[in-house]
């Protein structure tokens, strides 16, 4: 659909249009020029963007060409293209640093069907951040795709199911969804599903009257009276047997639930999240997991990246990972060691790589962290190597013998994993002589 500027300046009506959005919005020309903002915008951006009718992909991303010449997507020319409105995930430059940004544009037609001018409406993602200051925290095309599907889905009602590996962090999202739903205010309950009896599962989730079973001395309403309101978290859904899927089945099929032990039906009002590391369409072919039930809670499946998948992440995530095992006091990573970590396979994703860096920390002794430092598992041979040569004093730099036998000690605690008196065979001494060494190497 071709379109041609419309070099007339907007009407004050239509500006006014823009005040009617809370979330900062924006009016545009054919050609990027921002021609109008409401309130949320001017205080955040300022008035002399306005004034000055700067281009939207200047002021956003920094950019001297509109975003789809420098390999983003554009929902500008695509609302052009298309005629209708458009909506994507962009990283935004703002006067709070690089932020997420949930963008629509819609057109403005004139009475011929003509676009003459765009809205846009810019929607900060508040549960996630390229900076470390949230739940989520990314800035690769994986993590942002992601993203984007979470800013689609946490208004609505809809049920949605995560899926990925271990470790990638689907109770962050869970959480990052809920929060950014209607029902933020009420509680979101998690229910880990694995191991769980029947008899457990019930009482769990349904609650249970008094006398209901052997032990049950006072009555207990369960996670779904407790989620009232809120959302319902039902972690590794795939391990749940086919005996209890029927009754999570009718669930969610009536919206009502009888504690065990009574008759009387109650009412349920939640919003369900599930999450698996599992297969559950293979699952369905199997007959290990029902297909009505399936269909109920996949209504909008997201699939959560690896790490490995996302390696543009790595640095990021350990400077955060770091301050929230550290506070302030955060330990640096040098290059080296950095390299090994954004090498590793991760096969426990996040969760893998916070053990790998809390093992560090414990092993640092001074405030950073280097490649000797790390499991050797993450680096390997190169990181023996890389070790020796901090050890040594690197391979250029000549050193005393008390300096060399002080770092060499040090070096070989980290990658020794036996005892000390292994420790002390291995290096030809006495396992006196070596607690006499060690104690005047913690003293220094």
């Amino acid at each position: 659909m071709e379109q041609t500027s419309d070099k007339r300046e907007p009407s004050a009506e239509l500006l006014s249009v823009l005040d009617n959005y809370t979330e900062p919005a924006i009016l545009l020309s054919l050609d990027y020029r921002i021609l109008g903002a409401n309130g949320a915008y001017r205080a955040l951006y300022g008035d002399a963007t306005v004034k000055k009718q700067r281009l939207c992909y200047e002021v956003s991303h920094g950019y001297r060409v509109p975003c789809d010449q420098a390999g983003e997507t554009c929902p500008l020319k695509n609302a052009l293209a298309t005629g209708q409105a458009q909506r994507v995930l962009h990283l935004h430059h703002t006067p709070n640093g690089e932020e997420h940004v949930d963008v629509e544009t819609l057109p403005i037609k004139n009475s011929d069907g003509r676009i003459i001018y765009l809205i846009e409406v810019l929607r900060h993602i508040k549960v996630a951040s390229s900076s470390g200051g949230a739940h989520l925290v990314g800035r690769s095309p994986r993590f942002n795709t992601m993203l984007e599907m979470i800013a689609r889905v946490a208004p609505s009602a809809i049920n949605v199911l995560l899926l990925g590996e271990s470790g990638t962090g689907k109770e962050l999202v869970a959480q990052a969804i809920h929060e950014a739903s209607p029902r933020a205010k009420a509680p979101l309950v998690p229910l880990e599903c694995s191991g769980l009896s029947e008899a457990l599962f019930e009482s769990e989730l349904f609650g249970h009257e008094k006398g209901a079973f052997t032990g049950a001395v006072t009555s207990k309403p369960g996670l779904i009276e407790s989620a009232a309101g809120g959302t319902l978290f039902l972690d590794e859904v795939g391990d749940i047997p086919l005996s209890l899927q029927v009754k999570l089945l009718r669930l969610l099929e009536t919206a009502t639930f009888r504690r065990v032990g009574s008759l009387e039906p109650r009412k349920a009002d939640f919003r369900l999240i599930c999450a698996t590391h599992r297969d559950l369409k293979a699952m369905v072919v199997e007959g290990t997991f029902r297909q009505d039930l399936y269909f109920r809670i996949a209504s909008f499946p997201i699939t959560l990246p690896a790490l490995r998948e996302r390696k543009e992440d790595i640095p990021l995530l350990v400077e955060t990972i770091l301050k929230r095992i550290h506070g302030e006091n955060t330990l640096k990573v040098d290059a080296e060691a950095m390299a090994c970590i954004v090498k590793f396979g991760f096969t426990g994703n996040i969760r893998e790589l916070r053990n790998i860096l809390e093992w560090a920390s414990l092993m640092a002794d001074g405030d950073t962290i280097m490649a000797a430092h790390l499991p050797e598992e993450v680096c390997g041979a190169d990181a023996v190597s890389t070790g020796a040569e901090h050890a040594f004093g690197g391979a250029n730099e000549v050193v005393s013998l008390e300096t060399l036998e002080a770092n060499y000690l040090k070096w070989v605690l980290v990658r020794h994993k036996g005892g000390k008196r292994a420790l002390a065979k291995k290096l030809g001494l006495s396992e006196r002589t070596l607690y006499r060494k060690l104690e005047r190497l913690s003293e220094e």
